[in-house]
């Protein structure tokens, strides 16, 4: 008798979940727990590094292996009579929360891990022989350690196929459906969470080449355009080279600095964006040139070309 498609779909969600179980023991458990030990014997790298690199494993393990792999496997042996997965998926998504920090961090945890091979040969060596035993497949740790990062898109992609699959009558097509929305909500938490990391990354390398001022270093701000500009002096009429970066909240006017170390820009205008007015000026001598005036100062500003000009201005 051929099983129903959903059935075997089912049954792969649980044998991929049986291999990940193992994967996450191996993460947890022997990778992070060796490495632990040698860290607080002091012999290989600070055990706030290793605690770094794993960042939240433990818990992501625990979860799996405690609750819903055993959730399933049991499931999946009352199928005959009671045919469903949605309600142990609708339980299990919320904690998949948990994958965004995991996912945030997983960059920091491979460069962490190159630095420290290279700074720690004995920490270097430890890996090499855990990744050497027939537990690793041959695969490196860091491979092993991406497997977390697909397994929410995993999931996803099993479900959508599982609810396609089922009958219209069948038992569990309501929660099948929501569970899906549950997991479709995750999936995108934790990207939402990639792009705000990136952006934050963005901002914080923005705020370098400002030199770090104090007073404009502000996790909330976004970047909305920069770019280099000319200063009309209309005392003697010449030009000179400036640079702005406008902000959500604040355009800053910079001077590009000579130095080579150290901030790439001096800040020596601050203009707020709630007082701030912006207007075009038609200069025959100055083309593309526009005016931006603050409570304090006005200035004439001359953009490259008309597209330019006008893309400062919108």
């Amino acid at each position: 008798v051929q099983e129903p498609e959903e059935k075997k779909i089912a049954l792969e969600l649980l044998e991929t979940e049986q291999a990940y179980v193992s994967r996450l023991h191996l993460l947890d458990q022997i990778f992070y727990t060796e490495l632990m030990k040698e860290a607080k014997n002091g012999k290989t790298v600070p055990e706030e590094v290793v605690k770094i690199i794993f960042s939240n494993i433990s818990s992501i393990y625990q979860f799996h292996s405690r609750f819903f792999l055993p959730e399933l496997q049991k499931r999946m042996e009352d199928w005959s009579c009671n045919p469903r997965i949605g309600d142990v998926i609708q339980k299990l998504a919320p904690f998949l929360k948990m994958y965004g920090e995991y996912v945030k961090n997983f960059d920091k945890a491979v460069e962490l891990i190159t630095v420290w091979s290279e700074k720690s040969p004995p920490f270097q060596e430890l890996i090499a022989d855990i990744q050497r035993r027939k537990v690793c497949a041959n695969l490196t740790l860091q491979h092993h350690m991406l497997e977390p990062v697909q397994r929410i898109p995993r999931y996803e992609l099993l479900l959508k196929d599982y609810v396609r699959k089922l009958p219209p009558e069948s038992p569990d097509r309501d929660d099948a459906e929501k569970a899906l929305e549950m997991i479709f909500m995750v999936a995108k938490h934790s990207n939402a969470a990639i792009a705000e990391m990136e952006r934050l990354q963005n901002l914080w390398v923005v705020y370098q080449r400002l030199g770090l001022e104090d007073d404009i270093v502000d996790p909330s701000n976004e970047l909305i355009k920069e770019g280099p500009i000319q200063k009309i002096s209309t005392r003697n009429n010449s030009t000179s080279e400036k640079y702005l970066f406008l902000f959500n909240n604040m355009l800053l006017y910079c001077v590009p600095r000579v130095i080579q170390v150290g901030a790439e820009f001096q800040v020596h205008l601050r203009i707020n964006v709630d007082s701030m007015k912006v207007r075009e000026l038609n200069d025959a001598q100055f083309p593309n040139t526009f005016l931006v005036s603050g409570k304090q100062r006005t200035l004439e500003l001359q953009a490259r070309s008309e597209e330019e000009m006008n893309a400062w201005i919108k």
